[in-house]
């Protein structure tokens, strides 16, 4: 059996209102990522290959891990800001303070998927180069660790669950920082295995640390 590990990317800077300002770990984040690859040293035996986003907060989430990462840009987030500067021009739905969200990505996944907005993808071309990525990672009896973005975990969930764009939605927002999902490659395809784990943060001092953005 194979196994893709996806993880999401350590806090970035959650204040942005730019995908260029967002695009940096915080200190936060640098503890976050520290801690994971410390805990997967202890209770993971070696991955086969490490791939990563070429994204900031990916190189800095791979980094603070400890491990040497590939980098493939296939791992690279939506553009999140265009989209949603696009759903407001289009549909005049503004941007959202951070408590707005829950409301917001499903407005954004609906129109995306219907080819009403556009960022600097289509959705189909942001499904389509995930999709190619998690086939070619996919072999028997191969383990493989990426380190991406939530939105591109999410795609992996669509792509091996069947979701619409509101159940994409609805998957996208409780996905933490520096979360663990888990994949097994059997004969029939993929199964999800591990949905938003977060081992390295369980502690209860280390409660406070767990965040979504």
């Amino acid at each position: 059996m194979g196994e893709i590990v996806l993880i999401r990317h350590g806090q970035a800077n959650s204040h942005a209102r730019s995908e260029a300002d967002y695009d940096r770990l915080s200190d936060l984040g640098h503890d976050q990522a520290a801690w994971l690859g410390q805990w997967l040293r202890d209770h993971e035996p070696p991955f086969d290959a490490v791939l990563s986003g070429t994204l900031r907060r990916h190189r800095e989430t791979a980094a603070a891990m400890e491990v040497e990462a590939a980098a493939d840009s296939r791992l690279n987030e939506m553009d999140y800001f265009n989209l949603g500067q696009a759903l407001q021009e289009v549909h005049g739905v503004p941007m959202p303070a951070a408590d707005g969200f829950p409301a917001h990505v499903p407005q954004v996944m609906r129109a995306w998927h219907a080819a009403e907005i556009q960022g600097e993808e289509s959705f189909s071309a942001f499904e389509d180069r995930i999709t190619a990525i998690l086939t070619e990672a996919a072999e028997p009896g191969r383990r493989v660790l990426c380190v991406t973005s939530g939105g591109v975990i999410g795609m992996a969930l669509r792509h091996v669950l069947g979701l619409d764009p509101d159940r994409l939605a609805h998957v996208l927002l409780p996905i933490l920082n520096t979360s663990i999902h888990r994949f097994h490659i059997r004969p029939a395809g993929m199964i999800l295995a591990q949905f938003n784990a977060v081992p390295h943060l369980d502690a209860p001092d280390r409660a406070a640390t767990r965040t979504h953005y």
